[in-house]
């Protein structure tokens, strides 16, 4: 399995459905204009029989983090730095649900993430869950922010460490 960047032209938006309609809305109608505004990257997992659809995305961008809402180890390590990445979007068509693609596809975001932190530098990484699915990201080594606990965020240090079997920094 390999994500590509959303192309409006080969892929059939309109066709994603993940029961959300704000991701759905998103995919349909803003993904391409975030995309032509260098706003955000999103990704998309084609079906291997049929490349126009769509089984799930994500969406990429940078934010900026107060570091007053991290624990304070995190906060001396990483003044001055407020970047992080975000994993602004991620969801799963639910033709193709409960196969693990989700999964697969926040390993894949944090690959992209981790090769970007290598180049132009940023400590962590940031996703906002939707409701009631922050336990999905907690499996995979993601923290609640002090006072949002749908915000959470993993150290990219982490990250790396995760993958240091698979993952050679360039």
């Amino acid at each position: 399995m390999q994500t590509v960047p959303l192309d409006k032209k080969r892929h059939q938006r309109k066709r994603f459905d993940c029961g959300v309609e704000p991701l759905n809305n998103y995919l349909k109608l803003m993904a391409n204009q975030h995309a032509t505004k260098d706003n955000s990257r999103t990704y998309v997992l084609e079906d291997p029989q049929d490349k126009s659809i769509i089984i799930g995305f994500y969406t990429l961008t940078m934010i900026t983090v107060d570091l007053s809402t991290l624990p304070k180890h995190l906060q001396n390590k990483h003044q001055p730095n407020h970047t992080a990445g975000l994993i602004a979007r991620l969801a799963v068509d639910k033709h193709y649900a409960k196969r693990g693609i989700g999964s697969w596809l926040l390993v894949d975001a944090l690959k992209k993430l981790l090769i970007a932190s290598d180049m132009v530098g940023f400590p962590m990484v940031v996703v906002d869950a939707k409701e009631g699915l922050s336990s999905f990201y907690e499996q995979f080594g993601f923290q609640p922010f002090f006072e949002e606990k749908e915000r959470l965020f993993m150290p990219v240090a982490d990250i790396r460490a995760s993958f240091s079997n698979t993952y050679e920094r360039t």
